[in-house]
């Protein structure tokens, strides 16, 4: 018999000032799949310095409806957050002022100053958001962004060498059981959910 672990939709309220996103981490292994894209060379450009490094780093903060695998201790779980949640979250880290807010794997001890989003958009292809074209999986109601990397100890130590390749966000969520799966059926709908462009 396949094991059936329980799936959470995570949940945020305006009201309750804990819950949301407060950080988002570098991390080796993005929870979301989907690893960043490093701009490192600037185009030539009138009043440029030619092949200056722009230090842009871009890719999915959170996908809409993909399972996220979780395990504390012995209990497993999958963890899913929907559209309307992912747009709740975003807008209300904007409206507290944390686009500077970065770490690096969730360590709280290695916050890291020079690293700041200069870009994010909510994907919404009706209205004609889309994702990028180097993620074109990415389904709507994702968040994306991009962040500017002036620190040149984080750039050169985690990002130029690969170390690490994408965003995790972290915070307080309220969980609500939608169902239990096999991990077959979630398997597959992860792949359903990273190829619905295809």
């Amino acid at each position: 018999m396949q094991k059936q672990l329980p799936v959470y939709k995570l949940k945020i309220t305006d009201e309750d000032p804990v819950s949301g996103v407060d950080y988002v981490a570098l991390v080796d292994v993005p929870a979301t799949e989907f690893n960043w894209v490093a701009f490192n060379r600037q185009k030539p450009m009138q009043f440029k310095v030619q092949h200056a490094e722009q230090r842009i780093i871009c890719g999915a903060l959170m996908v809409a409806n993909l399972p996220i695998y979780r395990k504390e201790g012995d209990r497993e779980y999958y963890v899913v957050f929907d559209e309307p949640t992912i747009k709740s979250v975003c807008y209300k880290y904007f409206r507290n002022r944390y686009t500077a807010n970065v770490n690096v794997m969730h360590n709280p001890q290695q916050k890291v100053g020079g690293v700041y989003m200069v870009q994010s958009y909510l994907i919404d292809k009706q209205n004609g958001v889309n994702a990028p074209a180097y993620y074109p999986e990415l389904p709507d109601g994702s968040w994306f962004g991009c962040f500017k990397v002036d620190n040149p100890q984080v750039w050169d130590n985690y990002i130029k060498t690969g170390k690490l390749q994408g965003f995790s966000v972290e915070g307080m969520f309220g969980q609500m059981h939608v169902t239990d799966a096999s991990e077959i059926i979630i398997q597959q709908l992860i792949e359903i959910i990273k190829n619905e462009n295809d």
